[in-house]
């Protein structure tokens, strides 16, 4: 489900929504629609409404099942202690709008457990076929770092069917003072790295409409996203399986839901490995802690 509001909006753009989407109101327009179609409804959005403004509304698999985009507005979309809020921005709160909070919010823990008490919980089956994803980045913030490798296995059947590598040339060189990546220098990226407009298209053929495994998806999702916005591509949305939540939701005795403390929790042993195989096996673990509990 999209909602899509529209202020100063040309003739011709409301006619090409309405092919898609219902006008509720003047300026309103509401519809069920696939990712990649309400992804180049927006894109149409935003090259035809010129000066105008746009909001739009949609139903995504996060915590709330909603996310929000603008275009032309100062309302911005901001990520608060993992709830998606949308709030018009102070001159003083403008230069944090791009530090992402990550992890689910209290109110939302405390409705997990309250699910969890009320008997088994039911979902959706485990697929047989994903993939299983690891980026390295210069940072935390999906708009101000830059995105530096893409590391992806698809897993059918347990076994690993393909791979994916690449490495990509920063906008610029890495700071001194910035800690990079094991194995990662500015050196390495500008002899071995290609332009992020070459491995997004090939990462997206990849991956195409199967789901994808990863620790914080949030993380993950955001520098994706980020990156197809960078190249003119529809935005990232398979289905995404959060390693993070899910251990949240099945380990009780750790200090904290870090891949590298739940790696030592369930013993998986990283030496000599693939930097996708951690995650794999970790995901691997839980969901036989799942069925254990069935």
């Amino acid at each position: 489900m999209i909602v899509i509001t529209l202020t100063n909006c040309p003739p011709a753009l409301r006619g090409d929504l309405t092919k898609w989407l219902q006008e509720i109101n003047t300026g309103v327009y509401v519809g069920r629609v696939s990712a990649r179609v309400r992804d180049k409804i927006w894109n149409r959005v935003q090259e035809s409404i010129k000066s105008g403004r746009a909001t739009m509304v949609f139903s995504t698999n996060n915590e709330q099942r909603m996310d929000f985009r603008v275009h032309n507005t100062s309302w911005e979309p901001i990520d608060f202690d993992g709830l998606k809020l949308i709030l018009r921005p102070s001159p003083a709160r403008v230069k944090k709008l791009s530090e992402v909070r990550m992890g689910f919010s209290n109110v939302a823990k405390t409705r997990k457990a309250k699910q969890m008490s009320r008997g088994k919980r039911q979902g959706k089956p485990f697929p047989a076929t994903y993939v299983v994803l690891n980026l390295e980045t210069t940072g935390l913030s999906a708009k101000e770092d830059n995105l530096l490798k893409i590391d992806a296995i698809i897993v059918g059947g347990g076994q690993i069917k393909k791979d994916f590598h690449a490495l990509v040339k920063p906008h610029a060189n890495i700071p001194p003072h910035t800690k990079a990546p094991i194995g990662l220098s500015n050196e390495i990226l500008g002899r071995e790295g290609r332009e992020l407009a070459q491995v997004m298209p090939e990462f997206l053929t990849f991956t195409g409409d199967l789901p994808v495994v990863s620790h914080n998806a949030d993380f993950d999702y955001g520098f994706l996203r980020s990156a197809c916005e960078c190249c003119g591509l529809p935005l990232f949305s398979n289905q995404c399986i959060d390693i993070l939540a899910l251990a949240r939701r099945l380990v009780d005795d750790v200090k904290n839901y870090k891949l590298e403390t739940l790696l030592e929790h369930f013993n998986i042993d990283v030496s000599n490995m693939q930097d996708c195989l951690a995650p794999k096996q970790l995901y691997e673990k839980l969901i036989e802690l799942h069925q254990g509990r069935e």
